[in-house]
């Protein structure tokens, strides 16, 4: 009735920006992304009898109305799935994120995978992690993708058995480092998704994302970094250009972001292999090799920001009895 889990926040690669169906959240394209380690959630969750009610604690602070809102989401459809009678029982669920929250880095991403993780072993559910993957999605269709890990692909459906996520196999795992810049600004990423199809560049970003989700995914197949990461930082701009022409007219970068793409841009002019992402926010990851990521740091951090150097990250697990947080 109790376990522990473990996901890392993702970076899109290939971005989803939009849901078709806001409470199931499916979105209106497949989405491809890349988990980032040693950045992590992790979470605890028990089914008490002895509890009042649900209970969901995130960071030391308990959660209230649309953000328990969304946890509440996973849990009930854990409940429906499973056939243990304690699952019916109140959940307790803690979480604690190893890296900064709400500044563009994934962290619902991992906070929902490791959810859904978590509570998917405690009620005795016996699901491969594409049927997991399903269950996060509740929470935050990114969090699909965290799930499975590494590269994943997110495909779209109007139901389960169609819209979850799938690892991408890829040479690129193991030589692949991401320098985040983080520039804090607070970001407001599901108001940007909820405006995202009245943007007039809409229509226009669907017309033309088949063809990247096709180059990434068989870029990765054969190990091409310059093409699936070039491919990512256009995404990008993409993603912005539909995020900032809304009806609010979101503008998420700040002086920093931007300070940051010019200095990727002039170390690539160098020979670097090297390319900038973001998501809806205003932190960089920025894509190179273990070769030049020592350089590419340091270049990064003399833009005035702080920067952590991560990996590619494995699917969600469960820890052992020792790691819970309570």
């Amino acid at each position: 009735m109790k376990a522990t889990a473990k996901a890392h926040p993702i970076q899109g690669l290939v971005k989803y920006h939009g849901m078709r169906d806001e409470q199931l959240r499916l979105p209106y394209h497949d989405s491809i992304s890349v988990c980032t380690a040693p950045s992590h959630t992790k979470t605890t969750v028990e089914f008490d009898p002895d509890l009042e009610g649900d209970t969901f604690v995130v960071g030391g602070e308990q959660l209230a109305d649309h953000e328990a809102d969304r946890v509440a989401s996973v849990v009930a459809r854990v409940r429906e799935l499973a056939e243990a009678d304690h699952a019916d029982y109140p959940v307790r669920l803690e979480s604690e994120n190893s890296f900064p929250s709400n500044v563009g880095l994934g962290s619902s991403s991992s906070g929902f995978a490791a959810a859904a993780r978590a509570l998917a072993e405690a009620a005795d559910l016996d699901l491969t992690l594409p049927e997991i993957s399903t269950i996060a999605r509740r929470g935050s269709s990114s969090a699909a993708r965290a799930v499975t890990g590494g590269f994943s692909d997110l495909h779209a459906g109007l139901n389960d058995e169609d819209c979850r996520s799938e690892r991408l196999d890829s040479p690129l795992e193991d030589d692949l480092r991401i320098v985040a810049g983080l520039v804090p600004a607070y970001k407001e990423t599901e108001h940007a998704h909820r405006e995202a199809a009245d943007s007039h560049m809409f229509e226009a970003r669907l017309a033309h994302i088949h063809d990247q989700l096709a180059t990434v995914r068989d870029a990765l197949r054969a190990g091409d970094f310059d093409r699936v990461f070039e491919t990512a930082e256009h995404d990008s701009l993409s993603l912005a250009a539909t995020t900032m022409t809304g009806p609010s007219g979101w503008v998420y970068w700040k002086p920093e972001t931007i300070e940051i793409f010019d200095a990727v841009r002039e170390l690539r002019e160098e020979g670097v292999p090297v390319y900038f992402s973001t998501d809806t926010g205003a932190s960089v990851y920025v894509n190179t090799t273990a070769d030049h990521v020592d350089r590419v740091e340091d270049v990064v951090a003399d833009c005035g920001v702080e920067t952590m150097v991560w990996e590619a990250g494995g699917p969600a697990e469960i820890l052992p009895e020792d790691d819970a947080l309570f």
